[in-house]
């Protein structure tokens, strides 16, 4: 890899909010099942083994061990993610595209999902940020008694 994109990257990558850090996750996650689906289709294990492994860490080191687990939700994306991981283990054992292809129609909607709830809350903070700002609070209408 060029040094200076190596240098970008890892800055980018430090200095990204959590909610970026996320997206970029799925990123990499939706681009290795998608080279690791193009190999198993082309007959090249090699190559969709290896993507197929940087799926998996992907999921248990970037997805799964971050959880906080004092809240339920977390629990819930960690079976998710299990699951997510056991297919593309079944599909690195047999080379098969069907796991790939479900957990890759998964991932895609839950990047989506992500992307929205993201930008939703980004709003949220915004007019939060002008509310106080103004000093009113939301539902608070100002009179003009000019």
């Amino acid at each position: 890899m060029n040094p200076a994109y190596a240098a970008y990257r890892h800055t980018s990558i430090q200095t990204a909010s959590p909610d970026r850090l996320l997206i970029m996750l799925y990123d990499g996650l939706i681009s290795a099942l998608e080279r690791a689906k193009a190999a198993i289709e082309r007959g090249d294990a090699a190559e969709a083994h290896g993507q197929l492994v940087k799926a998996q860490d992907i999921i248990r080191e970037g997805l799964l061990a971050p959880l906080d687990m004092r809240y339920e939700v977390s629990h819930s994306l960690a079976q998710l993610y299990e699951y997510y991981h056991r297919r593309l283990v079944e599909a690195n054992l047999r080379k098969d595209v069907e796991p790939v292809n479900e957990v890759l129609t998964h991932v895609r909607g839950w990047r989506e999902t992500w992307l929205q709830a993201a930008a939703k809350a980004r709003e949220e903070q915004a007019m939060s940020a002008a509310n106080s700002s103004t000093g009113s609070s939301p539902g608070t209408q100002v009179q003009d008694r000019g």
